[in-house]
């Protein structure tokens, strides 16, 4: 490795304003730089891994070498530049939410797929800055991250100081709040490091109370089997019935932690682009979302993160939130009429997961 002509590169100084000029001009709100060492943290993952929390995500399990030691993802990775980028548009009203939440008739999708794929948007300008470092310094070794390989990137980020453990396992800073991606850039400079900062959740524990599958079984720890994030997204096989009513109308992801979240109310709202709503998914309804084919599926989701669960796993989801809206007395007579022929008539082509979760809610109106 051959570091900067300029020696004032590694001065602290004038790394850390340059550094954070280059991150701000690409559009991330946060930096911080820490190193390797996980500690305890890589105990916790893998009695979390032991007791099965992880559920079909075996990936976690296979790689769980790499996730306790990120230096064998970057031989000789002495740091990790920890970025942080919002992406709540300015037009997300937290009551809004709610209010969609609480009728039946409505899709409801986390908001932070509503945009662009998070992947895309941050994996080029993470590129983009380690470019520019290495222009800056000279040649280095680096690989960057946004959640596309094994990294513990929320306590990494914890370490570096970009935020706290939430209680219900997230980051959360007095900024953003938990409404902001991670991506990371290992790198093998010794730069300077951020140190962590203090938690701020008190005795709160609205996220635990709130979560309609309480997947949230003690402070700072997640059931990934119960989450609806997971049984809407990770989770390739039928949800088990004993979470379909507990769904509610979320058909990809759960925000309900977060709206809850105290922090939240002082989220800072992106200016990016990329992160704005498209194809009205902050409004739309069950049936609208229903009737898109296959093709619709996939041309409307292009670049986006929902793309990846396919339109199978799109049709279970769905088919569970309009059963849970035909049981919902709020729900008019007329509009459930609706629902009733939309999944009857579905039954013909559908494939054996989205026929079993149609039936079911079928038989839940009667």
């Amino acid at each position: 490795m051959s570091l900067s002509t300029n020696p004032q590169f590694l001065d602290e100084s004038n790394l850390r304003g340059w550094l954070e000029a280059q991150a701000a001009a690409l559009g991330f709100d946060g930096l911080r730089i820490t190193d390797t060492h996980l500690g305890l943290a890589s105990e916790r993952l893998n009695q979390w891994l032991a007791e099965g929390r992880h559920g079909h995500m075996e990936y976690m399990q296979r790689h769980a070498d790499l996730r306790s030691n990120p230096e064998l993802l970057v031989p000789g990775a002495v740091r990790v530049i920890c970025v942080s980028m919002n992406y709540l548009p300015s037009e997300t009203n937290f009551d809004t939410e709610w209010q969609r939440l609480e009728d039946p008739s409505q899709a409801v999708v986390s908001m932070y797929a509503r945009g662009r794929d998070y992947h895309k948007v941050l994996r080029s300008r993470l590129q983009e800055f380690a470019e520019l470092i290495e222009e800056r310094i000279g040649k280095l070794g680096y690989r960057v991250f946004t959640d596309s390989a094994p990294l513990m990137e929320v306590e990494l980020a914890r370490k570096a100081g970009l935020g706290w453990r939430g209680k219900h396992t997230l980051l959360l800073n007095r900024e953003s709040g938990s409404t902001f991606f991670l991506g990371e850039i290992l790198v093998d400079v010794p730069l300077p490091i951020d140190q962590e900062i203090e938690e701020h959740c008190g005795t709160c524990t609205s996220c635990i109370d709130i979560c309609p599958t309480k997947a949230i079984t003690a402070p700072y720890q997640l059931d990934a089997r119960r989450c609806i994030s997971y049984l809407t997204i990770e989770n390739p096989e039928a949800i088990p019935v004993e979470f379909r009513s507990a769904m509610g109308n979320r058909v990809y992801g759960c925000d309900d932690c977060q709206l809850i979240c105290p922090w939240n109310k002082f989220a800072k709202r992106t200016e990016l682009p990329d992160f704005a709503q498209r194809h009205g998914l902050g409004q739309a309804s069950l049936l609208h979302l229903w009737s898109w084919t296959e093709a619709e599926f996939e041309k409307r989701h292009e670049g986006s993160a929902i793309r990846r669960i396919g339109y199978i796993r799109w049709r279970r989801n769905l088919a569970v939130a309009m059963g849970n809206a035909l049981s919902n007395s709020a729900v008019a007579e007329i509009d459930k009429s609706a629902i009733r022929s939309a999944l009857s008539d579905a039954l013909t082509d559908a494939d054996a997961l989205v026929t079993e979760h149609i039936q079911w809610a079928l038989k839940a109106y009667n």
